[in-house]
């Protein structure tokens, strides 16, 4: 008998790989979608090059407080945009990389789902010095991210290293976005109140974290189950 191979070749821009019959609580995005994602696959790496750059300049004063040594721990949605265009271009020159692929969807659909929790949470005060056009624009755009994380299942099996390493980088980030102070601040994005601030019976700071808790586990969560999918695919195809 053959032995399963969840680690075989994942297709190219002009021929991506088949659909897998995978559960659509897995894969929720239609399978037309996903092939027309891959075929222009260098435009959405451009698009996420580009809001990676806006990214950059959004985060500039957050750079200015925090020590050069621990910047990487600063720009999450930039960050998160840039591993994704880098896991799509790896594909797209037939270099997939299950590394690159599982920390970009881990980083797209957690910074893609707590940006939008605390612009709604803290509307009012995001509001009284963000244009609606721009408040608008940081809503929808980090939704797109998270539709993007879910084409990435079709150009990598998501194996159980990767997705360790995934969850340890976005334990780490979680850690000094909320927990541990590094010189003698936090790293999370900057929110129109400070930490300390009441909120009906708790903090600002505890109603990001919990989201950004629950964002963190509910997408390696999702691999893991993807993961386990992809395998019990590669054992039908063998029998």
């Amino acid at each position: 008998m053959e032995r399963p191979d969840p680690d075989r070749p994942r297709g190219t821009p002009t021929d991506p790989p088949d659909c897998e019959p995978i559960s659509r609580w897995i894969a929720p995005l239609p399978d037309r979608l996903e092939a027309f994602a891959l075929r222009y696959v260098w435009v959405i790496v451009a698009i996420n090059l580009a809001g990676t750059a806006f990214g950059f300049f959004y985060y500039r004063f957050q750079f200015r407080q925090i020590d050069p040594a621990w910047w990487a721990f600063v720009p999450d949605s930039p960050g998160a945009t840039l591993l994704i265009a880098l896991a799509l271009a790896a594909w797209a020159i037939g270099r997939p990389n299950d590394y690159l692929a599982s920390l970009a969807f881990v980083g797209n659909v957690k910074l893609g789902l707590w940006t939008p929790y605390v612009l709604v949470v803290f509307a009012p005060g995001f509001l009284e010095f963000t244009a609606i056009p721009m408040y608008l624009f940081l809503f929808c755009s980090h939704l797109a991210m998270v539709v993007q994380a879910f084409v990435l299942h079709r150009i990598s099996t998501f194996h159980t290293r990767a997705i360790g390493v995934a969850a340890a980088w976005y334990t780490v980030d979680l850690l000094f976005d909320f927990f541990v102070p590094l010189g003698g601040r936090v790293t999370h994005t900057s929110l129109p109140y400070a930490g300390s601030t009441p909120w009906f019976t708790t903090t600002v700071l505890q109603v990001a974290a919990a989201g950004a808790v629950v964002l963190t586990i509910a997408p390696v969560c999702w691999l893991f189950a993807t993961r386990v999918a992809k395998l019990r695919n590669a054992v039908r195809e063998a029998t």
